[in-house]
C-alpha cells in the first residue's frame, strides 16, 4: 500500500528544493548584480579614463568620467526593462520553468563580454555585458515569483512567493562579499568579479530540469490535466490533489476561451483597473523610495555621511545583511500579518527613518545617519521587496498575468534606471536633503495602499475579483454567480449583475 504522509513528506521536500533551484539563477542574480558594482568602481572609472588615452589621447574631466560610469551601472536597468518586456510572450510560449532555463542564455553572454572585456581594451563591452545581465534579471523578476506563486499550495503561496525577495537580498549579500578586497574586489581582478555570476548559473542548469513545471500553466495554457496531476502528485502529495485541481479547474473555466492577455488590453479594461493601478504604484514605488540605488552608490552615500574610507565597504556588507534579514522575517510574518498590512507598514517605517536621517545628516551625526540606512532598508524588506512580487499572481487571472506582470517590471526597471541615473547628482545637489524625496514617496504610496489594496491572504482569486469588483464597477450589484465571473474576467458585466 502506499504511504500518503511519506509521498506528502516527499513532495513537500520536492517544493523545498525547487525554491533554490530556480531562485539561485534566478532572482539572486538581480540582487548580486547591484552589488558587485560597487567595490570595482574606482577600477573601471580608471580602465575608461585609459582607454580613452589610448585610442584618442584625450584625458577625461572628473564629471565624464562619473557620467560614463552612471551609463554602466544604470544601463542594467534598461536591460531589465527588456526582459520585462519579453518575459510575458516567453512564459505563454514555453513556460514557466523552460522561460528560466533559456534566461541563462543571456546570463552567460554577458559573463562572456565582462570577462574578456580588459584583454579588448573596451569599456563598451562592459555596457553589453550589463545590458544582457539585466535582461537576464528583468526576466528572473517576473518569470519566478509567478513559477512559484502558481506552484505553492494556496497557505504557502505568500511565503514561497516571497522567498524570490530573500534571495534577492541573498543575492546583494553574496555580491557584496564577493566584491571585497581580499577576494575579487582588488584591481587585478575585477574583471573575474563582473563574470562571476556565471557560476549561480551553471547550478540552475544543473538542478532546475528536475523540477515539475506549473501545475496552473500545463491545465490552463496547455491544457494537459495529466501533466498537472502528476506536476501537483510530485509537489502536494496524494491527500491534496483534489481540493487543489478543483480550484485550478474553477480559474481554468473562468478563463475558457480567453487568449493571453496582452499589456495594452489591461489599460483599456474596466474590470482590472484598481488591480493594474495598485501594481503601478507599488512597483513603481518600491525603486522610487531609493533603496536599491544605495546598493548602485553605497560608497557615495557613506561617503557623505562623513564614514571613512577604509570601513566603507565593510559597512555595505551591512545594507545587504539588513534587507536578507528583514525578508526572512517577512517571510515568516506574511501569512500571518497579510500583504496590506506588511506593505503599508514598511512604507509608514521607511518614511520615518527617512525624516531621522534627514535631521541627522543637519546635526553632522554620521552613525546615527549609517543608522537610519541601516532600519531604511530593513524597512524595505519587510514590505516592499517581498510583497511587491506577489500580488500580480494573486489579483490577476492566469491569461492576464504575464501581461500584469510585464507591466509591473517595466515601472520597476524604468523607475530604477530614472533613479540610478538621479542618484549620484542627488547626493552632490541635495547632500542632507537625500531622503526627503524618497520620503514622500513611501508616505504616498501607503496612503494610496490603505485606501486601495484588499488584503489578499489565503483567499481564492474569485474572492479577491469580488473585492476589486468593488472598486472597478462602483454601484453595480456583487458579481452573482461563478459562470457570471468568466465574462467579468472579459470585461463584460453580466446582464443581471448591472441590472
Amino acid at each position: 500500500m502506499s504511504n500518503p504522509k511519506g509521498a506528502q513528506k516527499g513532495s513537500s521536500l520536492t517544493l523545498i528544493l525547487m525554491v533554490p533551484s530556480a531562485a539561485i539563477g534566478g532572482t539572486l542574480q538581480y540582487g548580486y548584480n547591484l552589488a558587485i558594482m560597487n567595490a570595482p568602481t574606482t577600477f573601471i572609472q580608471n580602465f575608461v579614463n585609459e582607454t580613452f588615452q589610448d585610442r584618442w589621447q584625450l584625458q577625461l574631466e572628473n564629471y565624464q568620467v562619473t557620467f560614463i560610469w552612471t551609463i554602466i551601472v544604470s544601463i542594467f536597468s534598461l536591460g531589465g526593462l527588456i526582459g520585462a518586456l519579453i518575459a510575458g510572450p516567453m512564459t505563454i510560449r514555453f513556460g514557466r520553468k523552460k522561460c528560466l532555463l533559456l534566461n541563462n542564455i543571456f546570463l552567460m553572454s554577458s559573463a562572456l563580454f565582462a570577462v574578456t572585456s580588459r584583454a579588448a581594451k573596451s569599456f563598451e563591452m562592459i555596457i553589453i555585458s550589463r545590458v544582457l545581465v539585466g535582461i537576464n534579471a528583468g526576466i528572473s523578476m517576473n518569470v519566478q515569483p509567478m513559477y512559484f506563486g502558481e506552484s505553492a499550495p494556496k497557505h504557502l503561496r505568500g511565503a514561497v512567493s516571497l522567498s524570490s525577495a530573500v534571495f534577492t537580498a541573498f543575492g546583494v549579500v553574496l555580491g557584496q562579499v564577493v566584491g571585497l578586497r581580499e577576494v575579487l574586489g582588488s584591481e587585478p581582478y575585477w574583471e573575474y568579479l563582473l563574470a562571476s555570476n556565471a557560476i549561480p548559473g551553471f547550478i540552475q542548469l544543473l538542478t532546475l530540469p528536475w523540477f515539475p513545471e506549473s501545475p496552473r500553466y500545463l491545465l490552463i495554457d496547455r491544457k494537459d490535466k495529466e501533466a498537472c496531476l502528476n506536476a501537483l502528485k510530485r509537489l502536494r502529495g496524494c491527500e491534496d490533489q483534489g481540493s487543489e485541481l478543483e480550484e485550478i479547474l474553477e480559474e481554468e473555466a473562468q478563463s475558457r476561451g480567453m487568449k493571453p492577455r496582452q499589456p495594452w488590453e489591461l489599460f483599456t479594461d474596466r474590470a482590472v483597473r484598481f488591480q493594474l493601478l495598485i501594481i503601478i504604484v507599488v512597483s513603481s514605488a518600491m525603486q522610487l523610495c531609493g533603496n536599491d540605488s544605495i546598493y548602485f552608490y553605497a560608497s557615495y552615500v557613506f561617503k557623505e555621511s562623513g564614514m571613512s574610507a577604509d570601513k566603507i565597504q565593510y559597512i555595505t556588507i551591512g545594507t545587504g545583511s539588513c534587507e536578507f534579514t528583514a525578508c526572512i522575517m517577512c517571510n515568516l510574518l506574511i501569512e500571518r500579518k497579510g500583504r496590506r498590512f506588511m506593505l503599508m507598514g514598511g512604507f509608514i517605517s521607511m518614511t520615518v527613518w527617512a525624516v531621522v536621517f534627514t535631521i541627522a545628516m543637519l546635526f553632522e551625526m554620521p552613525y546615527l545617519s549609517m543608522a537610519c540606512i541601516f532600519t531604511y532598508i530593513l524597512s524595505f524588506g519587510m514590505g516592499p521587496a517581498g510583497v511587491t512580487g506577489v500580488l500580480p499572481t494573486e489579483i490577476f487571472n492566469q491569461s492576464a498575468r504575464p501581461a500584469a506582470y510585464m507591466i509591473a517590471g517595466s515601472m520597476m526597471w524604468i523607475n530604477l534606471f530614472i533613479v540610478g541615473m538621479l542618484f549620484p547628482f542627488l547626493v552632490s545637489e541635495l547632500k542632507e536633503y537625500l531622503f526627503v524625496p524618497f520620503a514622500a514617496v513611501c508616505l504616498l504610496s501607503a496612503v494610496y495602499i490603505g485606501m486601495f489594496l484588499p488584503e489578499t491572504k489565503g483567499k481564492s482569486l474569485s474572492a479577491i475579483t469580488a473585492e476589486f469588483h468593488k472598486l472597478n464597477f462602483k454601484g453595480l450589484a456583487p458579481m452573482p454567480s461563478p459562470q457570471c465571473q468568466a465574462k467579468y474576467q472579459l470585461g463584460q458585466v453580466c446582464r443581471s449583475t448591472a441590472l
